[in-house]
């Protein structure tokens, strides 16, 4: 495995480096303040994309693109150390077209879309026209198993007609947001569960879309808005069908690998930004006559959390390397695993860094909060911690029965597996939430 990063990454890195010194931790504070007054659309976004659009520092999600479209072509590996760049500032990868949902919806759409919808939808989000939402997850059943989603989808002629209701559609609060990738049920009494499911493109002024509320999370509502949407008696073309009839839990687990690398690398920046601050706190603050480095607690917490952070982020590449060299399926058990740790992780040394600050570190003084916020959510967000390890310990289970010499495949190279191996396609989770 070769974790060094190209000429092109690392003069990106360089880029996005100065230009989040220079223009968006200047505005954090700005950001704060109109996203506190409950702003979807923030004053000086537009100014950050056109100036980012300018230093090449856009679509940098998109690993393969056509040369008429915008975007820079780095591979999964590139792209990830840009992520966590990006990530130490919470708002920050929007103004570089980078931001969830909208990668994982221009990557399906660019996979999966027709000539007609990338025209329609994948071209004005690419150019940062637009925003969009995936809806998938329902507060009525228990959308880590997204099999067990009940939005219905029925054809009527040369219509799809939509009923269901759906939560923790993220972006759909904004003025911006323009359509929603709609996941529900065209084919519920096909014995294979896996092949009920389909995607509709709906645009969010379609008769019958109702946004009842902007869910808070912890309490918080967010400027990324979790939206509750009623889909009722929505009607739209056939010709909004995302992909094949049927194909719609295909579509999201391929929505998911690339999604979690970014995901991942943004909150290892965010346990950057925490560990870094659980370091310099205490340095300047004295208990009992002594600086905090100098107590051997103190020194625990900083040593556990760089170990911590460098294992994650390694997980993290390897993940992004075998997807990037043998595809996502190849990757799938590493991309539950960094599912599972990243979150854990962050979690632990954004918890250290707060107990550090001690009062302050429970206030809107420091960043901590939202820190820990979104590190919690990961941690139901894309799927449930317990889901991916149950089916990280499955695939241990079944390696080990295989024999004591086929147990050791998991550490061969995924061009040397066998054919069956390959052929493996039972589906990992889609898991509630994601967005």
């Amino acid at each position: 495995m070769d974790f060094e990063y190209s000429e092109k990454s690392l003069e990106l890195q360089a880029k996005l480096k100065t230009f989040m010194d220079e223009h968006i931790i200047p505005r954090h504070a700005q950001f704060l303040k109109e996203a506190k007054n409950g702003s979807h659309v923030i004053s000086f976004m537009d100014d950050l994309k056109e100036l980012a659009r300018e230093e090449g520092l856009w679509n940098m999600f998109l690993p393969a693109l056509k040369d008429d479209e915008p975007g820079t072509r780095l591979s999964n590996m590139d792209y990830a150390p840009l992520a966590e760049i990006m990530g130490r500032i919470l708002w920050a990868s929007e103004v570089f077209n980078c931001s969830a949902p909208d990668t994982g919806n221009m990557e399906i759409l660019h996979m999966f879309g027709t000539d007609e919808q990338k025209e329609k939808w994948l071209k004005p989000l690419l150019n940062g026209e637009i925003r969009s939402a995936f809806s998938m997850t329902e507060p009525d059943v228990a959308s880590a198993d997204a099999t067990n989603i009940e939005t219905v989808i029925r054809r009527e002629g040369d219509e799809y007609v939509i009923n269901g209701r759906k939560w923790f559609s993220t972006g759909a609060a904004s003025p911006r947001c323009k359509v929603a990738i709609v996941m529900g049920k065209t084919a519920p009494d096909n014995p294979n569960r896996h092949e009920q499911q389909s995607m509709v493109l709906v645009p969010l002024d379609t008769p019958g879309v109702t946004i009842t509320r902007n869910i808070p999370v912890m309490n918080h509502e967010s400027y990324e808005s979790h939206c509750e949407i009623v889909y009722r008696n929505v009607r739209v073309p056939v010709s909004n069908l995302l992909g094949e009839e049927n194909a719609g839990f295909a579509i999201a687990q391929a929505r998911l690998g690339p999604g979690r690398i970014h995901h991942c690398m943004r909150s290892i920046g965010q346990s950057e930004l925490a560990f870094e601050m659980m370091v310099e706190r205490s340095l300047e603050r004295k208990t009992f006559g002594k600086y905090l480095h100098e107590h051997g607690m103190m020194q625990e917490k900083i040593a556990r959390s760089r170990m911590e952070i460098e294992q994650a982020r390694l997980l993290v590449l390897k993940a992004a390397w075998l997807i990037d060299r043998y595809g996502v399926k190849a990757a799938r058990n590493e991309v539950g695993l960094i599912k599972v740790v990243v979150p854990e992780m962050h979690c632990n040394v954004t918890d250290r860094a707060m107990q550090t600050f001690g009062g302050m570190g429970l206030t809107p003084d420091v960043p901590l909060p939202d820190l820990w916020t979104m590190a919690r959510t990961l941690k139901l967000a894309d799927g449930p911690d317990e889901v991916h390890m149950q089916t990280i310990a499955r695939m241990a289970v079944k390696q080990a029965k295989a024999g004591p010499r086929d147990s050791y495949k998991y550490m061969t190279p995924p061009d040397r597996a066998t054919e069956a191996d390959m052929r493996d396609t039972r589906p990992e989770p889609v898991g509630v939430a994601a967005q």
